[in-house]
């Protein structure tokens, strides 16, 4: 049996989803509110984790311990890192990484004490999809001229690649500069997709995970955040798994 799971840390990154889950049996489990019913024709658990790394972990556990899912998937919102991931761009991960994991000098720097690596690899198949899944749907053009104005947006592109993790607010210009030049490769800084990709890892579940970028992880990074979210970011969430659950049929 397939049952996705779709996970997102705040409301309103899932709003548009959780619009077309009225339907949906709820479930109080750790305090979290896990809707279960079907979404254009799959059967899937929608649920918000809350923000942080410990938050996100305890939520992933509940939804395979139990409620038994089969895949995990994660959107919302991320700071860009690298150049190429600006405002209103989806990024799809490839890998995850926590930037403030340090047991130095007994464990390199940002290695998982006890596993013996850094980075956590998503699902490639699943990753696959998601990303075709974003492809097609900004190609359309979802967002009308007035929107992407308002935001300074230009057409949004995809990109795949590492995302960091870490249990802090990136929101100044020099801790995003740190960031870019101690993990060059990182696209973008979020707060829980490490966390989710080491419980998927330990419990052999695919896990993909996608993040529009909201800002630049900037001294600006707080300006206009859940006006993006309600405007932007939502409706890229929806559309997007839409495009995904209709391409698997």
């Amino acid at each position: 049996m397939t049952r996705l799971a779709i996970v997102s840390a705040m409301r309103e990154e899932l709003a548009a989803v959780l619009a077309l889950m009225a339907d949906a049996q709820q479930y109080t489990v750790a305090g979290r509110e896990f809707a279960v019913g079907e979404l254009h024709g799959h059967e899937v658990v929608v649920v918000l984790s809350r923000i942080g790394k410990v938050a996100a972990a305890t939520t992933a556990t509940v939804l395979l311990e139990r409620f038994g899912v089969s895949h995990m998937l994660f959107t919302g919102l991320a700071g860009g890192l690298a150049t190429q991931a600006r405002v209103g761009d989806v990024v799809v991960a490839t890998e995850f990484l926590q930037h403030d994991m340090d047991a130095s000098p007994l464990f390199p720097t940002y290695e998982v004490p006890l596993y013996g690596f850094s980075n956590f690899k998503t699902d490639a198949a699943l990753t696959a999809e998601l990303e075709l899944a974003a492809q097609s749907v900004l190609q359309r053009g979802l967002l009308d001229a007035s929107t992407l104005h308002a935001f300074g947006m230009q057409q949004a592109q995809t990109h795949r690649g590492l995302v960091v993790s870490g249990d802090r607010f990136v929101a100044s210009s020099a801790e995003s500069r740190s960031l870019q030049n101690a993990l060059p490769q990182a696209l973008a800084v979020e707060m829980e997709g490490a966390a989710v990709a080491q419980v998927c890892h330990d419990y052999g579940v695919p896990f993909a995970a996608m993040r529009t970028i909201s800002d630049r992880a900037d001294d600006a990074a707080h300006a206009d955040f859940l006006k993006f979210v309600t405007q932007v970011a939502s409706r890229y969430s929806a559309a997007i798994l839409a495009q995904l659950l209709r391409a698997r049929g």
